[in-house]
Formats: structure tokens, C-alpha cells, sequence
């Protein structure tokens, strides 16, 4: 498989805009969906008397029904109007972002041109995806398809550009993983490390939910050559809950993600999990620093759903800056420790080796 030249890649960060140097990243959130078709997890209601809810607009009189419902109403989970999806992001960016990684990857509604406009519109630096979510929405002929044919779509997408858009994609993944992990879903991997090999991009990782999985799938990517100091493992807040386990993922040298800031409710509809609170998602942070990891934790708000939106009452993509990271200082994080995780880290990993 070719390698890609050295000279565009290597030591830049990837934008839909095109390369950038790492340290023009600034504050960036590793995993946001600014657009995103997330209906295929829709939960309908079994009640008579709810199922009508779940096909409503959202308005304030059902608001707070959605926020603890969440993947109950098909309008929550459709992120597509590009409008709301600049005004959102430009307040990031005036609370003082500088970079978003959308995650959003084939089988959700990625869509390279407007995230063009979109950091047109905002001054944001955006990353995009490349790469496949999970197993129930790949395309139909995925089992047809080889591990070599998938790694050559990623870097294709990497090299040159999604499709016909000559938009290029600067991280691979979100990659989307099942509980257990479906044989579609390791030749992902396999292809993923591939791409990886020959392009340097770094990788993300959608976990089953299971406290098993991420070792699991590190394993996967390892034993296929992957790079794994250059790959984030996502969603750690509802997935790994034992503190040996945490560290022993950590000890694999893998980045470590809490993305779901925000999201605090105790009702998570989904098996195998749970939901933290920022709390007690800053106590893992600390432990990890603690313990010497501070250089390999990444932080975002993983929003893609609408009540998660300012314009639906929510915390919005710059909760993290505007919320978190004072209290983080009042915790005792150091500047330098807040920096590293904001800012610093994350421009390491999107680097491309």
C-alpha cells in the first residue's frame, strides 16, 4: 500500500480548510457533532398514551420529557439545519475555541461541504471523520467488502477528499464499536490501522459499552499494526467505571476521552451503562493526572442531539470552556494541567506523525 508523502502531512493537523499548524489549533473539543442523522437510535415509547411524543417537534411543554427521554423523540436526535449549527459553534468560538473535531463518520449524515461553511462562517477550525459508525448502519454490501478495500476508502478520504468534494478528512474514526464487536466492525479496525500505517492520521474510537471493550479493541488494533499512542479511546465517562480497569487502559499509552460533559442525566436508556456527573468525571480526570497520565486526557461535550443546544436550552458546544474548566481551576487543576488537557493534547494527537 502506498505511503502518503511525508511533506503534506506530516507535522500538520487536518482541517476541512486544509492543513494548519498545531499550535493555530487552540482550545478544541475531540468529539462534537456539528451535523448528524441520529434517528436510526431512536427508542419508541411502547405506551400508548407516549408513543405520540416521540414524533413531536421540541417545544418547551416536552422538554423536559426529552431530556430525560432522550433517544425517545426522533426531533432530538436530528442535528441538520446548518443555520443553527453556525450559531451554536460560533459561540464556542467567542467563549475562546479554536477547533472542533466533528465525529460524525459514514452511516449518520456526515456531510463534508457544510462543514466547509460552517467553519467559514464561525472561524473554527473543523476535523472531520473518516471511517464508518457502527455495525447497523453500514452500508449494505460492508460484508462483501476487504479489509484492504476499507483502508483504501480511509485514506482516500484522508489524501484526497471525501467522495467527489476534495474535502479531506484530518482524523480517522469516529469508529464505531458494538458490544460484542461484530465481525464488520474488526475488519473497521484492522482497515483502520492500515490507513493509519500509511497516512499518520490518528485514530478515534467509539467503545461498546461494556467495561471490557476498550482493552478489546486496542487489543484488535495493535495485533493489525495500528499505532495505539495514536489512538483515542472515546467515551470512557459511561464505560469504565473500575479504577484498575481505567488504568490499565491508560497504561496502553492510548488518549483517553471524557466527551460526554453536559450530560448528567442519571437516566441513560441505554444497557450496560451509566451517565456521571462533570464531578465525578473531573475526579477520573484528576486520578489519571494523579497518576501521570495528564498528558494523554482529551476532553469534549459529544453533542448530537438537540436539547443539548443552546437554542434548546442546553449547555452548548463551549460548556467545557465556559463551565468546566473554572472549575476545574477551583478544584485545584493547575494552568498547566488545564492547558495541556484544552489545548495541548489535543494538538498532539491531530498532529499527524
Amino acid at each position: 500500500m502506498p505511503r502518503a508523502p511525508k511533506s503534506s502531512l506530516s507535522g500538520m493537523a487536518q482541517t476541512v480548510l486544509g492543513p494548519v499548524k498545531p499550535e493555530h489549533l487552540g482550545a478544541t473539543m475531540t468529539h462534537e457533532h456539528l451535523l448528524i442523522d441520529f434517528a436510526f437510535m431512536l427508542q419508541m415509547p411502547q405506551e400508548a398514551s407516549q408513543k405520540f411524543k416521540a414524533l413531536q417537534p421540541i417545544t418547551m411543554e416536552n422538554l423536559g420529557w426529552i431530556r430525560y427521554n432522550w433517544l425517545s423523540n426522533k426531533d432530538n436526535l436530528e442535528l441538520l439545519d446548518e443555520k443553527t449549527a453556525i450559531e451554536e459553534a460560533r459561540k464556542y468560538f467567542v467563549a475562546g475555541g479554536g477547533t472542533i473535531v466533528d465525529a460524525t463518520t459514514i452511516g449518520i449524515g456526515r456531510d463534508p461541504l457544510a462543514l466547509t461553511r460552517i467553519s467559514r462562517a464561525t472561524g473554527l477550525n473543523v476535523v472531520m471523520g473518516a471511517g464508518f459508525y457502527i455495525d447497523k448502519v453500514h452500508p449494505g454490501d460492508m460484508a462483501q467488502r476487504t479489509d484492504a478495500d476499507l483502508a483504501a476508502q480511509m485514506i482516500k478520504e484522508i489524501t484526497e477528499g471525501v467522495g467527489d468534494t476534495q474535502v479531506k478528512a484530518g482524523i480517522i474514526g469516529e469508529l464505531g464499536c458494538s458490544w460484542p464487536l461484530t465481525d464488520n466492525e474488526r475488519k473497521v479496525l484492522r482497515a483502520a490501522a492500515k490507513a493509519q500505517q500509511t497516512t499518520g492520521a490518528p485514530v478515534l474510537i467509539h467503545p461498546g459499552r461494556n467495561e471490557a471493550a476498550p482493552l478489546e479493541i486496542i487489543e484488535v488494533l495493535a495485533e493489525s499494526g495500528a499505532d495505539v499512542s495514536r489512538v483515542i479511546m472515546g467515551h470512557l465517562d459511561r464505560t469504565v467505571f473500575d479504577t484498575r480497569k481505567l488504568l490499565d487502559l491508560a497504561k496502553t499509552g492510548c488518549f483517553l476521552e471524557y466527551d460526554l460533559f453536559g450530560n448528567e442525566s442519571s437516566h441513560y436508556p441505554l444497557p450496560g451503562s451509566h451517565m456521571p456527573s462533570d464531578v465525578q468525571r473531573l475526579d477520573n480526570i484528576r486520578l489519571l493526572v494523579d497518576k501521570g497520565y495528564g498528558e494523554k486526557v482529551v476532553v469534549a461535550q459529544d453533542i448530537c442531539t438537540k436539547h443539548r443546544l443552546v437554542k434548546y436550552g442546553g449547555h452548548g458546544y463551549h460548556h467545557i470552556i465556559e463551565n468546566i474548566v473554572p472549575r476545574m481551576r477551583k478544584r485545584g487543576f493547575s494552568n498547566d494541567e488545564v492547558d495541556a488537557i484544552i489545548e495541548d493534547n489535543p494538538s498532539r494527537i491531530l498532529t499527524f506523525a
